[in-house]
């Protein structure tokens, strides 16, 4: 049997990566979807970190938890480059050229077992003049681990802190 080798070019490469982005697109569950009159302006993947504290639960005095402290990732183009960073709290994201959003949450989606869930936000204007002017709604998809750690959270070990990797898609869209 013969191997075969296929070289593609770069603007082959492009044309299947966004065939395959606009069609992962289409299986983003509805509560994610951005409304209609938005167009993608900037599709990144964070990978980074996302650290994590043993303290009293938000809700829930007494008890203990890993309660989300923050994440820091850096925001890579289609080539690998990066474009941006995503770091908190408050959760920001910010291009390289000083431009930056802030949101709020508007849903969220399971990401399954073992990943952080899909997320929908609605940007609040951008602080600064660039590639963050005018965008409308970021979402987290295609979501690869960060969640909580798995080891136990008691008075032993309150106030520790836990950093666990992550990574996952940012859609930055505008209006159109």
């Amino acid at each position: 049997m013969q191997n075969i080798h296929l070289k593609l070019t770069p603007m082959l490469a492009s044309t299947l990566l966004l065939g395959l982005s606009s069609f992962a697109h289409a299986m983003v569950p509805e509560s994610m979807q951005v409304p209609e009159g938005n167009k993608v302006a900037l599709e990144t993947v964070g990978v980074g970190k996302i650290t994590y504290e043993c303290r009293d639960k938000p809700d829930a005095a007494g008890e203990l938890a890993w309660v989300f402290a923050g994440p820091d990732a850096a925001l890579n183009d289609s080539d690998g480059k990066q474009v941006g960073r995503y770091f908190g709290p408050p959760a920001t994201w910010e291009a390289t050229d000083g431009s930056k959003v802030t949101g709020t949450q508007l849903a969220v989606a399971s990401g399954g077992d073992g990943n952080i869930p899909y997320q929908l936000v609605q940007a609040n204007p951008a602080m600064g003049e660039g590639a963050m002017t005018g965008v409308t709604y970021i979402q987290r998809l295609d979501t690869q681990g960060g969640v909580a750690p798995a080891m136990t959270c008691d008075e032993t070990n309150k106030g520790e802190r836990q950093v666990v990797v992550y990574q996952a898609d940012y859609i930055f869209w505008k209006a159109s």
